[in-house]
């Protein structure tokens, strides 16, 4: 099968994470230095491979399934190891790593019955955040001062918390579409 660039883009950050793995199984600064360049050159390709398959009309069901499973293994992947190491809570990646499935099973179950269940803006930003809150985390050692797994956990609460939130609001339109309901997104003032 021939891959084109943005699907390449995607399998590539697959194929990066057991590099970043390995890295961390031996963690110093510069293990970790490089595990983060790494991881954030893989989040980079993220953005990247949505926007040129896009923009080149190389749009393929391979790429639309490889794309989010990709997200989900880096990021799962290096929490996994952030917890082996001590640096993050378990319930943090449980939580966050549980949520992923959770709604990839819902847009599977969603699929089969019809309903289609976009990614929202919730969601996407959540990627962001929760990439660049690992980034800062792989990087784990103080830089120049600054106390950089302090800040890389506090950008991880706020993930965390958007994390929970945009998995309600998937399962929130599920629901409504499956009523039958249009489904309308949340104004900004409008609590869950």
């Amino acid at each position: 099968m021939q891959l084109n660039l943005p699907t390449r883009l995607t399998v590539s950050r697959i194929a990066i994470v057991p590099v970043i793995v390995v890295l961390l199984m031996f963690p110093g600064r510069w293990t970790c230095f490089a595990a983060t360049l790494l991881f954030a050159a893989a989040g980079f390709t993220d953005l990247l491979d949505g926007k040129l398959a896009r923009k080149t009309n190389q749009i393929t069901s391979l790429g639309k399934f490889l794309d989010p499973l990709a997200d989900k293994i880096l990021v799962s992947s290096a929490l996994i190891m952030l917890v082996q190491n001590a640096w993050v809570p378990g319930w943090i990646a449980v939580l966050i790593i549980s949520r992923d499935i959770l709604v990839t099973g819902l847009r599977a179950v969603a699929a089969q019955e019809g309903v289609v269940i976009a990614a929202d803006r919730h969601g996407k930003f959540k990627t962001v955040l929760q990439i660049v809150a690992v980034a800062v985390l792989l990087l784990h050692y103080d830089l120049a001062g600054i106390p950089v797994h302090d800040l890389g956990m506090l950008i991880l609460y706020f993930s965390l918390a958007l994390t929970v939130f945009s998995g309600y609001n998937y399962f929130r339109t599920f629901c409504r579409e499956r009523e039958g309901k249009p489904a309308s997104p949340m104004r900004d003032n409008e609590l869950p």
